[in-house]
């Protein structure tokens, strides 16, 4: 890569997409599906193991450092949770390397000629033994580019104690095996990164296998997997949290709804009983109205029906003396008429005729004036 390149890369992951007014590479964002997330949170494998033995290619997702440097700034303001994918894709790909790793097992155990337990682990110690020293001797390295003398001086210390237990432990192994067998290369393969590791492996390749950029670039994938993992739980757990605070509120709020709605029907309710209280007492006063303006009419018609009774038994009492008045008369005239009767007995016969004539005008008197107060008495009583 040119020097031009570089710096142009430098600043796209500096200053993001946006620089120098350039709208063309905003085309694409860094959320879109077409992004690589890994790439985002550098850690993808194909940048990581980028050079070495088992070089991926190119991914087949979009890298761009401008992307990256957009996402580091958004990420400030929003979470977006790329760690989810990021550590899917991680996952996948240890899994891949996993898998290998069982499968190398299996054939080096199929090739290599089978010995006891008692040898197996007296190997096994010395290739721990040997990885320890490589890991050891790729420290010293670091620490020498760095220029930290002191602290690799202490860990060359460390390595030749790791080279004195190496020995003792090969000495025990050859002496637990025949010469023929113990001359023949004892593979292992490297649980980190599945590359094959030899029993008589001098230190220089120990050193290169632990320094180098593939058993590094596995161990940066791996641990960046379990940062990962970690990151996700806690997110998740506070987007749990978060998820169940959110619930919690919009419960109390339905309470809070619920209890409002109830207050408010109560209130209804005591309205609509108070109305109907309301009402009940003016029904009863009207009733109680009513009834006394009936008791009053029944009064006053009693007392008029009293009256009228009254009035009727009085008129009653003077038709009956009415009545007696006249039969008395009549019996009065009768008596009279009679004693003329006698006495006419004595006179003339004129004088008798006279008196005949007089006594049946009087009669016939007494009869027509009979018929009146009869007519008048039927009047009185209708």
């Amino acid at each position: 890569m040119s020097a031009q390149a570089q710096m142009r890369a430098m600043l796209d992951q500096l200053m993001g997409t946006s620089r120098d007014g350039d709208t063309t590479r905003q085309r694409i964002k860094f959320s879109d599906d077409r992004v690589c997330k890994s790439h985002l949170l550098n850690c993808c494998p194909h940048d990581v193991l980028s050079g070495t033995r088992m070089d991926l290619g190119e991914c087949l997702k979009v890298h761009d450092l401008a992307l990256r440097a957009d996402y580091e700034i958004a990420s400030k303001e929003q979470d977006f949770f790329f760690e989810l994918d990021a550590m899917d894709h991680l996952q996948s790909f240890i899994a891949d390397c996993d898998r290998r790793t069982e499968v190398a097992k299996k054939r080096l155990a199929e090739t290599q000629e089978e010995i006891s337990a008692e040898v197996a682990a007296k190997a096994e110690r010395v290739h721990e033994l040997n990885e320890e020293i490589g890991k050891l001797l790729a420290k010293v390295e670091q620490l020498g580019a760095e220029g930290n003398v002191e602290e690799s001086q202490k860990v060359m210390d460390e390595v030749e104690k790791a080279r004195a237990k190496k020995r003792e432990a090969e000495e025990v192994y050859r002496n637990s095996m025949p010469a023929s067998s113990f001359q023949q290369q004892k593979l292992r393969v490297c649980e980190v990164c599945s590359a094959y590791l030899g029993l008589h492996d001098n230190d220089r390749r120990l050193a290169d296998h632990f320094g180098g950029k593939l058993h590094l670039g596995f161990i940066e994938i791996r641990e960046k997997l379990e940062e990962l993992k970690r990151v996700v739980a806690e997110k998740q757990e506070k987007r749990n949290q978060e998820r169940l605070k959110r619930r919690e509120e919009r419960e109390r709020e339905e309470r809070e709804k619920l209890r409002r709605s109830r207050s408010r029907e109560h209130r209804r309710h005591r309205s609509r009983s108070m109305s109907r209280e309301r009402k009940r007492r003016t029904r009863s006063k009207s009733r109680e109205k009513r009834h006394r303006h009936r008791s009053r009419s029944s009064s006053r018609s009693r007392s008029r029906s009293h009256q009228r009774s009254g009035h009727s038994s009085r008129d009653r009492s003077r038709e009956r003396s009415r009545r007696r008045s006249s039969k008395e008369r009549f019996r009065e005239q009768d008596l009279a008429s009679r004693d003329r009767d006698r006495n006419s007995r004595d006179r003339s016969p004129r004088d008798r005729d006279r008196k005949d004539k007089k006594r049946s005008y009087e009669s016939a008197n007494g009869r027509s004036e009979d018929r009146r107060s009869s007519e008048e008495r039927e009047a009185g009583e209708i």
